[in-house]
């Protein structure tokens, strides 16, 4: 119940962070920041993944030695098992919730693909902490029932310890992933796919060369290499008109694309 309690405290708090980040990412572009600060958001989804492990994984872990070392008999056990009941019901609405907003944007893709591909920072942390909680929550749910109909408080600290050790494999796994998009990560790849057929299609493209996209909070920024049409016949003025009717039409084709990049060359 500890474990629980400590680690329901630390997600409460992670909320608030995820909502510091979405907010963040929001200020506008500046001479120091040209492309705004919508990556701000990868860097509190990675503070909420180590508060996770730590405050969550680590403590429970620790406090579950420690109950081996030093058993203690359970105390008012029915009425622990009526918080964490009750509890595994609230997570589970938020969890289905936090489904509900991936089935929006996933395309029909299984939950552990879409987990993999995804750019959404903050929606990854928040569904990978619901099932965290609700898979918590359940284990020590059937710690504490076990230790109640047995007496025997091994059950509790065995159940202390999986829940700790659950919270840090979920935490490591969404560190992992935040980490790329920190790094440097590309749009989702059908995304990708569609940005490059869309415009190796457009009349002012001969040859697309190379395109690079990457994620930027919820924009994206598009640089692309390529071989314009008539390329040796049209003049200066018109080469640069081309390429802003281009790049005009990927923006509105592609609204998150905040910055189109568009170098033409003739390798």
């Amino acid at each position: 119940m500890l474990a629980e309690a400590i680690h329901s405290s630390a997600d409460c708090a992670n909320q608030l962070l995820l909502l510091l980040g979405m907010r963040e990412a929001k200020r506008p572009e500046s001479a120091d920041h040209p492309l705004g600060h919508h990556r701000a958001s990868y860097f509190w989804a990675m503070i909420v993944a180590l508060m996770l492990f730590f405050m969550g994984g680590a403590f429970s872990v620790y406090e579950g030695i420690e109950r081996l070392h030093n058993p203690q008999p359970l105390e008012n056990g029915l009425i622990a098992m009526a918080v964490l009941g009750v509890a595994v019901v609230l997570e589970a609405f938020s969890l289905a919730g936090a489904m509900r907003e991936i089935r929006k944007t996933s395309g029909g893709k299984p939950f552990l693909r879409w987990f993999r591909e995804s750019r959404q920072s903050e929606l990854m942390v928040v569904a990978g902490e619901d099932i965290a909680a609700l898979a918590g929550l359940t284990l020590a749910f059937f710690a504490v029932a076990a230790t109640v109909l047995t007496g025997n408080p091994l059950w509790d600290a065995l159940g202390t310890l999986s829940v700790g050790a659950v919270l840090m494999v979920i935490a490591v796994v969404v560190m992992i992933e935040v980490k790329g998009l920190i790094v440097g990560e590309s749009v989702a790849p059908e995304l990708r796919t569609e940005i490059g057929t869309y415009i190796a299609a457009q009349p002012e493209v001969a040859i697309v060369f190379n395109i690079i996209t990457l994620a930027w909070g919820e924009r994206v920024v598009i640089a692309v290499k390529a071989k314009m049409a008539e390329a040796e016949t049209i003049t200066g003025a018109e080469m640069v008109r081309r390429i802003n009717a281009v790049e005009a039409r990927i923006q509105e084709k592609f609204p998150s694309a905040r910055w189109v990049f568009f170098e033409p060359d003739e390798r």
